[in-house]
């Protein structure tokens, strides 16, 4: 059974159809880098995946549940929406970690607000991740102390923090340079290996091609072409083709 199945997902804002009908399934373990140009629709599929949009068509079915169904005219409460986002772990563009808490501080919140063990189990549970992020030793400084690269893997310990089902990354690299999107992409690759389900919107082309299964292809809110990471090499649209050049 796959982990997670995506049926029909369309959605506009006003006369803007963004999404026009995204379908596509996942399996556990699985790595899917999603590639387009800008406007294609790549992070409106991420918020609505993680509930922070409501697609206006389509399903959304994590382990044979399904969590969104438009077709049921009912909008979730707070706590159904808590519940909905764990299945998902997001790591956006520009990190979005609290200024006023420390790195320990910021990967342990959401576990302790949600009550996800002991005090002590929490925090050896963050150390943990703090260190397979390479960042032990800062456990204790502020997001000010920290290189862009160092933000954005703490935010990566803080997604895993709450053990998802799936883990996804907008743009993981977009607000780095060259030399700190490398310890970035060190990480995820990391993930990959061990075999971590993960959903990537990134124009890396050459880290999608490394470390995917699947790769889809998004452009005018359609999946204009989808496969392995032979579509990199080997494209069959003329418009996928040109997209490559642009690199």
């Amino acid at each position: 059974m796959s982990v997670l199945e995506v049926k029909n997902i369309k959605k506009c804002f006003g006369r803007n159809h963004v999404l026009r009908g995204i379908d596509f399934t996942l399996d556990k373990g699985e790595v899917l880098s999603i590639i387009g140009s800008s406007g294609s629709g790549k992070t409106t599929l991420l918020r609505c995946l993680n509930s922070l949009e409501f697609a206006d068509e389509g399903q959304i079915i994590v382990n044979g549940d399904a969590i969104f169904d438009a077709a049921v005219n009912k909008r979730p409460s707070e706590s159904e929406l808590r519940q909905k986002r764990l299945h998902f772990g997001l790591v956006f563009q520009n990190f979005n970690l609290f200024p006023q808490y420390t790195v320990l501080d910021n990967v342990t919140l959401a576990p302790r607000l949600l009550n996800k063990g002991t005090k002590e189990e929490i925090e050896q549970d963050a150390l943990s991740l703090i260190d397979s992020v390479g960042l032990l030793e800062k456990r204790n400084s502020y997001p000010c102390e920290l290189s862009g690269g160092q933000q954005q893997r703490v935010a990566i310990a803080r997604a895993l923090a709450m053990k998802p089902n799936i883990l996804c990354f907008d743009e993981p690299t977009s607000a780095l340079d060259p030399e700190l999107t490398g310890e970035v992409l060190k990480v995820i690759r990391k993930l990959a290996e061990k075999r971590m389900t993960m959903i990537i919107v990134t124009h890396e082309m050459t880290f999608a091609h490394e470390v995917s299964d699947k790769i889809i292809f998004m452009d005018g809110g359609v999946i204009a072409e989808q496969g392995g990471p032979e579509i990199l090499d080997q494209p069959r649209s003329d418009r996928l083709r040109a997209f490559l050049t642009s690199f």
